[in-house]
């Protein structure tokens, strides 16, 4: 999950004019220069003036999908052959996909050329020249900066969360921060697919970013790229005996290295386990079904419908359990847990598994499937997850046991917070300034024997 939104790339006018001829060709009102007894018919020959004369109202109720395809194939070969300049079929063919594709409304279902599926392949891999950062471009309804405007929600590109001991991480940016500018030019007017090609780039060059935090703290960051390797997986024991667990994504090996770390916990002699995954912005689903299905016992983990049959489906855990049930488990969220993180959050809390502190996380629950399209391809939604009790947390979010809110700083603490991160980024956790983390610790010390939750 890594992104959400993505708007198309900006169209070329070649693009715009098959899209407003396929727009046109919505309008009840348009006919083609055909004999009126036809029902759909096919472009024909323009009249002296150049111009075509309508003939027919199409009668969308006797239409079919075929009907539209053969429509919007005619619409395409018209332009092919007598737009004024020669035109690139290529071209035509993908500002179509990208208008049928937004005409979803939908942030998360996007076509994806030949570069936008390389660096998906990269995120897949876990390497890529960059700063590591997730962003999202135009969502609606941005809870996580209330002091802008809608227009200008829709308009900056938006931090969901810095990547873990990368550029971006070390510098200080923070979940919810506003990417500006790029190298002094705006970002107002860049899709979010522009803005990743000008964050990432050859390891060792430089890229000049301003951010803007809060309402008014703009400040700029000079990162240098690197090459981004995500280790998802963080682990230490905090003493005496607290196994500690720090999930930054969930890919493939995800839920191997989480075994891993368990054995190293219980080598470490562990009486309970927290689980971080704080500004963890998701990743795949099989990993997060596998990751919970460590901590559980039998029943469901998460499930996922559609209209499609074969989507529809549960996801159980199996009988045995990696973890003891005498272990109690506390996992932390905030509004930079998306999509996976919290299937694996909400299966705990729903199953009575783990207790729940922190803040309300992202709210993504939909699951995409990413298709092959030639060198590119597209990324659609195919259906909804629910957690064990039933809900599905899209635009919604998953509300911990206990809120622990952030500490709000002034810009001068803004600045004092930066340089603490840059000094300690070495780190696995942070008990002086980690108050969420602090509480967590404070929960399991009351050695609970039996969770209330």
């Amino acid at each position: 999950m890594k992104r959400a939104r993505e708007k198309p790339k900006k169209i070329s006018k070649i693009s715009r004019v098959l899209l407003l001829l396929i727009f046109l060709l919505s309008l009840s009102s348009i006919a083609l220069a055909e004999p009126p007894e036809r029902s759909l018919g096919s472009i024909g020959p323009a009249g002296s003036d150049g111009f075509y004369v309508p003939a027919y109202t199409i009668d969308y109720e006797r239409f079919s999908a075929d009907d539209y395809l053969n429509l919007l194939e005619q619409v395409f070969w018209y332009v092919y052959n007598n737009y004024v300049d020669e035109v690139d079929p290529k071209t035509l063919l993908e500002g179509a996909l990208h208008g049928l594709l937004d005409s979803l409304d939908d942030p998360y279902s996007t076509y994806l050329d030949a570069k936008d599926m390389e660096r998906t392949t990269d995120i897949t891999l876990g390497k890529y020249g960059g700063i590591g950062i997730s962003i999202i471009k135009q969502i609606k309804g941005d809870r996580l900066n209330p002091s802008l405007n809608r227009e200008e929600e829709s308009s900056y590109v938006r931090v969901i969360s810095p990547i873990e001991g990368t550029p971006a991480h070390r510098s200080g940016i923070l979940p919810g921060d506003l990417i500006i500018e790029i190298e002094e030019e705006s970002t107002i007017d860049m899709t979010a697919d522009e803005v990743i090609d000008k964050l990432r780039g050859l390891p060792g060059t430089e890229v000049k970013i301003k951010i803007l935090r809060g309402a008014d703290i703009e400040f700029d960051v000079v990162l240098t790229r690197e090459i981004i390797e995500v280790p998802t997986v963080k682990k230490a024991i905090i003493p005496p005996d607290i196994g500690y667990l720090r999930i930054t994504e969930f890919t493939l090996f995800t839920p191997d290295r989480v075994e891993e770390a368990l054995k190293y916990f219980e080598r470490g002699g562990y009486t309970s386990l927290i689980i971080d995954v704080r500004n963890n912005p998701g990743g795949l689903l099989s990993s997060a079904v596998d990751t919970a299905d460590l901590f559980l016992s039998g029943g469901i983990i998460v499930s996922t419908r559609s209209r499609i049959a074969s989507e529809n489906m549960d996801f159980m855990a199996s009988e045995e359990t990696k973890v003891s049930y005498n272990i109690p488990i506390v996992v932390l969220i905030n509004k930079g847990s998306a999509s996976a993180s919290e299937i694996l959050a909400g299966a705990l809390k729903d199953r009575g598994r783990a207790y729940l502190i922190g803040e309300e996380t992202y709210g993504k629950g939909s699951v995409q499937r990413l298709n092959p399209l030639g060198p590119g391809g597209f990324r659609l939604t195919t259906a909804r997850y629910f957690t064990p009790s039933d809900a599905n947390i899209d635009m919604v979010g998953i509300t911990p046991h206990k809120i622990v809110k952030e500490y709000e700083l002034t810009e001068d603490e803004q600045k004092s917070y930066q340089e603490i991160i840059k000094n300690n980024i070495s780190k696995i956790y942070d008990l002086e300034y980690d108050t969420v983390l602090r509480e967590a610790v404070k929960v399991l010390k009351r050695q609970i024997e039996k969770c209330p939750f």
